[in-house]
């Protein structure tokens, strides 16, 4: 099995997204946008109900996302940026109805069940087939997209690392994915 890759360019990142739309599945546009934007792993993100990022008394989208997360059992707190809100604005708007108690990423089986992990990668993947980005794409993509393109925007990796939760540099660095080109490009911009 191989290992799954970060989406490595904006527009890689777009195309899924416009994927998504032109299909109008909002709530699997959700789902990536969410995943992307938080760096949260998919068993966690996919537990996501509608109070967690949303209070219904103030109509009023919350600022974070506060979680004991399901591997570690390590709580955290995530901000919840425009791109975020506007995805889950979105879905909102599509839905009939807004229940708290309501998985946010609701499969069509059942009255208020998540949709199955292997139900998501099928989502991903899919996604970026037909999309054409290369690579292994799945859920753990979206999770390692964010790290990534934190460590392009300059962020300290340790800053990274805590994020995710690793225990140690050397896991935050495998994760990133970081290969020849991401090398080559660090040599070519530092001519001195």
């Amino acid at each position: 099995m191989s290992t799954s890759e970060p989406l490595r360019t904006t527009q890689d990142i777009e195309k899924i997204k416009n994927y998504f739309l032109k299909q109008n599945k909002l709530r699997d546009y959700t789902l990536f946008t969410l995943g992307i934007n938080t760096a949260l792993r998919i068993g966690d993100l996919l537990n996501l109900k509608w109070k967690d990022v949303y209070d219904i008394d103030t109509e009023l989208f919350s600022d974070h996302i506060i979680l004991t997360e399901q591997k570690t059992q390590k709580r955290t707190v995530i901000k919840l940026n425009d791109s975020a809100i506007m995805a889950l604005e979105r879905l909102k708007n599509h839905l009939e109805e807004i229940i708290p108690e309501y998985y946010i990423f609701k499969s069509r089986n059942g009255k208020n069940n998540p949709i199955h992990r292997s139900r998501a990668y099928v989502i991903i993947r899919d996604a970026a087939i037909t999309s054409n980005v290369k690579g292994v794409i799945c859920c753990h993509s979206m999770r390692k997209t964010f790290g990534y393109h934190a460590w392009k925007g300059g962020f300290p990796p340790a800053l990274i690392m805590e994020i995710y939760n690793h225990s140690s540099i050397n896991i935050t660095k495998k994760y990133l994915s970081i290969n020849q080109d991401d090398k080559d490009m660090l040599f070519k911009k530092i001519s001195l």
